[in-house]
C-alpha cells in the first residue's frame, strides 16, 4: 500500500489562530504543513513570507512544505531554508527550462529539499531530464493563487504519466480542490502526498474531522 501523507494547507486557516490551527493539524496526524507564499505578481494574490515560516517551525516539528508562488524565487530560497523550510517548491514556468536545474542545485544548497510546480495546462514534459534533481512534483489541481477553487479533473492524465516516468523516492504531491471525493481520485492515478485547505480548516468540522474523512476516503 502507497503511503499517503496529507498536508494541510495552512492559508486556509484563521490567520488570528494560526499557531493553534499547526498544533491540531500536528495532533490530528498530520503528515506536513502546507505554505503558501504568494507574492502578488506571479499570482494576484499577496500571503505570508518567511516571518509566518518561522513561527510555524516553533510551533511544530512537521515538515513545513513551503510552494513559492512568486516571480524571482532565487530571491527567497536561503530565507525561507533558514526560517525552517522542509521542502521549498517553486513553479516550473517561472523561468526557461534552461535555468531549472540551477535553480534546483541552489535549493539544495540553501538547505531545503527542492520541488517544481506545475500549473494545470503545463505539459509534464518540461521535467524531461529533472526528475532525478527533485523531491517533489506538485501537480496543481486548480490555477494557483486562490484557496476554494474546484478541483480541476483534466491534471488526472497528467498525474499518470509523471508516475509511470518518476523515480523511485519522487513524491508526486497534489494540491487544489482536495477534499474527500477528489483525493480517491488523485490517489488512483498516482498522487501520494495531498495539501488539503478548507477540507480540514472549516468553521463546519474540527480539524481532526477533516484529516479523518480524508484517510477515510483513501481507504
Amino acid at each position: 500500500m502507497a503511503a499517503y501523507r496529507i498536508a494541510p494547507s495552512i492559508l486556509a486557516a484563521d490567520f488570528g489562530h494560526m499557531a493553534l490551527a499547526v498544533r491540531d493539524a500536528e495532533a490530528a496526524g498530520a503528515d506536513a504543513i502546507h505554505v503558501d507564499v504568494m507574492d502578488g505578481h506571479f499570482v494576484p494574490e499577496i500571503s505570508f513570507g518567511r516571518r509566518m515560516t518561522e513561527m510555524l517551525r516553533a510551533v511544530t516539528n512537521l515538515p513545513l512544505d513551503v510552494h513559492l508562488m512568486v516571480s524571482n524565487p532565487e530571491r527567497h530560497f536561503e530565507p525561507f531554508a533558514q526560517a525552517g523550510a522542509t521542502t521549498i517548491t517553486i513553479h516550473a514556468e517561472v523561468a526557461l527550462a534552461a535555468a531549472l536545474p540551477g535553480l534546483l542545485h541552489a535549493i539544495r544548497v540553501a538547505g531545503a529539499e527542492p520541488g517544481l510546480a506545475l500549473k494545470p495546462a503545463t505539459s509534464p514534459a518540461i521535467l524531461d531530464g529533472l526528475l532525478t534533481q527533485l523531491a517533489q512534483v506538485l501537480v496543481m489541481t486548480v490555477e494557483p493563487g486562490y484557496s476554494g477553487q474546484p478541483f480541476v479533473p483534466d491534471v488526472l492524465p497528467k498525474l499518470r504519466a509523471l508516475r509511470q516516468t518518476a523515480p523511485p523516492g519522487l513524491t508526486l504531491a497534489v494540491d487544489g480542490g482536495i477534499d474527500a471525493t477528489t483525493i480517491r481520485r488523485c490517489a488512483d492515478a498516482g498522487a501520494t502526498f495531498f495539501v488539503a485547505g478548507s477540507a480540514v480548516y472549516s468553521p463546519h468540522r474540527t480539524v481532526a474531522a477533516g484529516i479523518e474523512a480524508l484517510r477515510l476516503a483513501l481507504g
